[in-house]
């Protein structure tokens, strides 16, 4: 297991990210389409998203690329690569995907292989040397497999690799715990998600206390 985690906030909201990073709570920030559209932005706020977060210390920045051919889904990739050295491609685990990010990868481009639902498909990055694979431990749950079962044996299968696991749909404080006890080394999740992480009840009260005790 590695000597330290990683979180990472998977949001579009420049407020809700914001005060993570300046609290440097996570290391970058990830995003796809549909976080995107969430946050009420789109393709077209990319770069602007980016130079922000950057400014805001950002380690490393995710966006997603899209293209229904492997020709509009790498020059998607590459655009997304050229904003700069703290951007990450993200590209799907598809038949049309795979081959665009082992190219890319083999370059020394860094990509995440995203929607990662099978163990075999985190045994095929590895050997591609893909930099990240992002399977989705909520999604898997929601389609009736055992999540966390799935996403430790995709680990298992990267060890020893270049390829490491960043786990994606995590939809509580207890959910960071297990994947982390499972030997995940990468985790994004909601910045409601990380926030809640951060505070205990318990913890509330001890601090109140201090304060009364200080006058």
């Amino acid at each position: 297991m590695p000597a330290s985690p990683r979180l990472y906030a998977d949001s579009a909201v420049v407020d809700e990210v914001s005060p993570l990073l300046a609290g440097r709570l996570v290391h970058g920030v990830t995003t796809n389409p549909t976080i995107l559209a969430r946050g009420g932005r789109t393709a077209q706020d990319i770069p602007a998203l980016y130079a922000t977060w950057e400014e805001q210390g950002a380690r490393e920045i995710f966006f997603q690329a899209t293209g229904t051919t492997e020709e509009a889904l790498e020059t998607r990739a590459r655009e997304i690569l050229a904003l700069g050295d703290l951007a990450v491609v993200k590209v799907p685990a598809t038949a049309t995907g795979f081959p665009v990010a082992s190219r890319l990868a083999h370059e020394g481009h860094p990509v995440l292989l995203t929607a990662v639902y099978a163990v075999p498909q985190a045994l095929a990055a590895a050997a591609a040397g893909i930099r990240y694979i992002a399977p989705y431990l909520g999604r898997l749950r929601d389609a009736g497999h055992d999540g966390l079962a799935l996403i430790r044996a995709m680990q298992e299968q990267c060890e020893g690799s270049a390829t490491d696991v960043l786990a994606a749909s995590i939809r509580s404080p207890q959910d960071l715990v297990d994947l982390r006890a499972a030997g995940i080394p990468f985790l994004t999740a909601n910045p409601a998600v990380l926030r809640d992480a951060l505070v205990c009840e318990a913890s509330d009260a001890a601090a109140a206390d201090f304060e009364a005790a200080a006058g």
